[in-house]
């Protein structure tokens, strides 16, 4: 079982920046090219999956790490609380339709993973309800998985007092203000309570699509964790160029 107080946040203290860095770039490359290839061949799909805490740097992953991939085959979803309309449907409604086509990256930034976080730590539904979505999840994921779906599930996990620091940069920093939401300084409360959840997310939700932990304190390490963990999953799957 993982332990998030065991887990590091920070790098390696062996890894040098600057050769990581340079590492990145020459890993995007490679999943540019990896992603023609994907889109092409048309056999395979991907889901990546961000969850963290808020301000663990989801919206800064998807930034550099795919800023080299062609907008045509990648899309972004971004899951926020459910709308009324969504509040009418299965948890799952709202999310099953942005799972990718052949071909296709699809980013979740947060997912469904949410209705498990968020009624837990705020109690908004019972303990029987909510302990039956784990096992849907699961399904959910498998049956992706049957019809040719990779998921990677990537944990961005940052320290609490990292977490309060780029918090306070969103109220400080012009170009991070727009950031900002009061419920984020309400949610610091709650830190221990989600981290317990998440630690029950990976024992529950790990056996057949494992959860990586990425050390996400160093914005730089962050991001070589996660271009070399997609280019590895993409150089796996053995793609060619479909022939004429």
């Amino acid at each position: 079982m993982i332990n998030l107080d065991k887990e590091p946040t920070k790098p390696d203290s062996k890894i040098d920046r600057k050769k990581a860095e340079e590492e990145t770039e020459k890993l995007k490359e490679k999943l540019s090219d990896l992603q023609n290839v994907l889109y092409a061949e048309h056999k395979h799909s991907l889901l990546v999956i961000l969850q963290g805490t808020d301000a663990s740097g989801k919206d800064g992953t998807v930034k550099h790490v795919f800023s080299s991939t062609n907008p045509m085959g990648v899309n972004v979803k971004a899951f926020k609380a459910p709308t009324e309309e969504e509040s009418e449907y299965d948890f799952l409604w709202r999310v099953h339709k942005y799972t990718p086509a052949k071909g296709m990256i699809q980013i979740f930034n947060r997912s469904h993973y949410e209705d498990i976080l968020v009624p837990t730590v705020h109690k908004l539904f019972d303990k029987d309800t909510i302990e039956r979505r784990y096992d849907i999840i699961n399904s959910f994921e498998q049956n992706l998985v049957d019809s040719g779906t990779v998921i990677l599930k990537f944990f961005l996990n940052i320290s609490k007092a990292e977490q309060k620091e780029r918090i306070g940069e969103r109220l400080t920093k012009q170009s991070k203000k727009w950031k900002y939401d009061p419920a984020d300084k309400r949610e610091l409360h709650h830190w221990d309570e989600y981290m317990k959840v998440y630690e029950k997310i990976f024992d529950k939700c790990s056996s057949k699509i494992p959860w990586i932990i990425v050390p996400a304190d160093s914005k730089w390490y962050r991001n070589y964790v996660v271009a070399k963990e997609m280019v590895k999953t993409l150089e796996s799957l053995k793609m060619k160029y479909p022939s004429l």
